[in-house]
């Protein structure tokens, strides 16, 4: 199986894929985990042009991987990938076919079994100060954070029936995608982190709305209720950049499950390294 690699919050650096393609190439992980927001930062690319978006896919994303194939023959690694908050949803056709075509798994909402374990992949965030909601969701109900806004008010790239936007949660969602199964042996890939960990605290200290202090936890509680219910083995995070240089924590246990995040606001790329049989020993590096 040998080490894996999780990586989150690229935002289509050339440099950041540059890192992370030549690490794969040296160290032949068993498997790649990428945690969203993977393309060039969301609203203003897709306000310029559709094709910041597609030549990225073809000459970075899809190429780098593609020559990585080649290059490593049967030791290219098993690649998961979902896309993030800050990603247009008009680019998952194509992140489709290219797994359709063997180069990754696309999981947002999907399970894979990869050697003795169950992968699965769940892209929504809790609603953002962010006027791009391809990939926001109510968290366990209606209620939006002071600032935040909701995702029927925001913009989306594709067409989304208003029903879904209303009525759908991330807590009935993680419902519907694992439903009984074990999770004991099973790798969650999520965007969001969960609420009030080491992994969710955003640079919010000192802001107030109405005379009140934001809260400065803004992962999702459907995403924490879940993992404190179903103990999965673990589950991987992206989203709050700034959380592990506020908190000085890029890993959480909470009860038998351990969480990770690999969002970094630096200019480096995070570069976490775990073995499922031993994730006390899992690493974080900034290179």
């Amino acid at each position: 199986m040998g080490i894996c690699f999780f990586a989150a919050d690229l935002h289509g650096r050339e440099d950041r894929y540059g890192k992370l393609f030549q690490a794969i190439k040296k160290e032949k992980p068993g498997a790649v985990f990428l945690g969203g927001d993977l393309f060039p930062s969301g609203f203003g690319a897709l306000a310029s042009a559709k094709a910041t978006y597609d030549d990225f896919l073809k000459s970075i994303l899809a190429d780098g991987f593609a020559r990585l194939k080649k290059d490593l023959g049967a030791s290219y690694p098993s690649v998961f990938l979902i896309m993030g908050n800050d990603d247009g949803r008009f680019e998952e056709q194509r992140m489709e076919e290219l797994h359709d075509q063997g180069l990754w798994f696309y999981m947002h909402g999907r399970c894979v079994l990869w050697e003795n374990y169950a992968i699965y992949g769940y892209a929504y965030v809790p609603p953002t100060p962010f006027m791009l909601k391809d990939w926001e969701r109510y968290d366990v109900s209606r209620y939006v954070d002071p600032l935040c806004i909701s995702p029927e008010e925001g913009w989306l790239s594709i067409e989304v029936p208003k029903g879904v936007l209303r009525h759908e949660t991330i807590q009935n969602d993680l419902e519907k995608l694992v439903q009984e199964t074990d999770l004991s042996r099973t790798i969650l890939l999520f965007h969001t982190p969960p609420y009030n960990t080491g992994l969710d605290r955003a640079a919010l200290d000192g802001q107030k709305f109405d005379y009140v202090d934001l809260d400065v936890h803004v992962g999702s509680i459907a995403v924490r209720r879940f993992i404190e219910s179903r103990q999965p083995l673990l589950t991987l995070h992206g989203h709050i950049h700034e959380s592990a240089r506020i908190t000085g924590a890029w890993r959480e246990r909470i009860g038998r499950t351990f969480s990770f995040s690999a969002a970094h606001d630096g200019r480096e790329l995070a570069l976490v390294r775990f073995d499922p049989e031993n994730l006390d020993a899992a690493t974080r590096d900034l290179i």
